[in-house]
């Protein structure tokens, strides 16, 4: 779509980008853009080194970029968003606190409070804070002590397990329960597209049988 339209368009690894004093470049070609399909956000992996000198030097447009990721996707952040204390002490209006206000409870793990959060572990959810994709996300119902273990040693948040919504549809004729979650696709604040994910099991997935992206009515 993107060549149709005029706009040199290449799909690579990283590994074939370097980064110059002219900017950062697959063989001959200069690269004014990189559209980031990493899941090493902070680009720490050295096979990312190119990419992360063309950004720090601004020879590239990086989208999304570390910045971004750690301002609107670092699960720290919820932290902040799920304390309506420490919000009304930064001074945020008493009306967005409301629209917060259903973000689960999220707390950091660490050392002081890794007591408290185990014996509460059958009402929480454990993700990493940069995780994605439900990757290394654990209810605290299935912790084992092992886990539990390697979860202290890294970065994780505990948050409230708050359960899905769920839909009945027809799979084969029969009426089948699935749970669904709805996204917002937005850009500078503004709502872009509305899509519903029905899945079954811990994490959205494209596997469930009848599952996948759905249609949002608004009504």
């Amino acid at each position: 779509m993107l060549i149709g339209a005029g706009i040199d368009t290449v799909i690579c690894d990283t590994l074939g980008l370097e980064c110059r004093d002219a900017g950062l470049f697959l063989g001959d070609l200069q690269i004014d853009l990189v559209y980031n399909r990493l899941v090493d956000f902070v680009l720490a992996e050295p096979g990312h080194s190119a990419v992360r000198r063309a950004y720090q030097t601004g020879a590239v447009v990086l989208t999304p970029n570390p910045h971004n990721h750690a301002l609107l996707a670092n699960k720290r952040n919820l932290t902040l968003l799920s304390d309506p204390v420490a919000l009304a002490g930064l001074g945020v209006p008493a009306a967005m606190i409301g629209q917060l206000a259903g973000i689960p409870q999220t707390r950091l793990v660490t050392p002081n409070n890794a007591d408290e959060l185990w014996a509460a572990r059958r009402q929480l959810f454990f993700k990493p804070v940069s995780g994605h994709g439900g990757k290394a996300v654990y209810r605290g119902d299935k912790l084992t002590k092992s886990v539990w273990a390697d979860i202290l040693q890294a970065e994780y948040v505990a948050q409230t397990i708050a359960a899905p919504g769920q839909r009945m549809i027809r799979l084969d004729g029969v009426p089948t329960l699935r749970k669904v979650d709805v996204r917002l696709y937005t850009y500078r604040a503004q709502t872009l597209q509305v899509a519903a994910r029905l899945y079954q099991g811990q994490t959205t997935n494209f596997r469930t049988p009848g599952g996948g992206f759905a249609p949002v009515l608004i009504v």
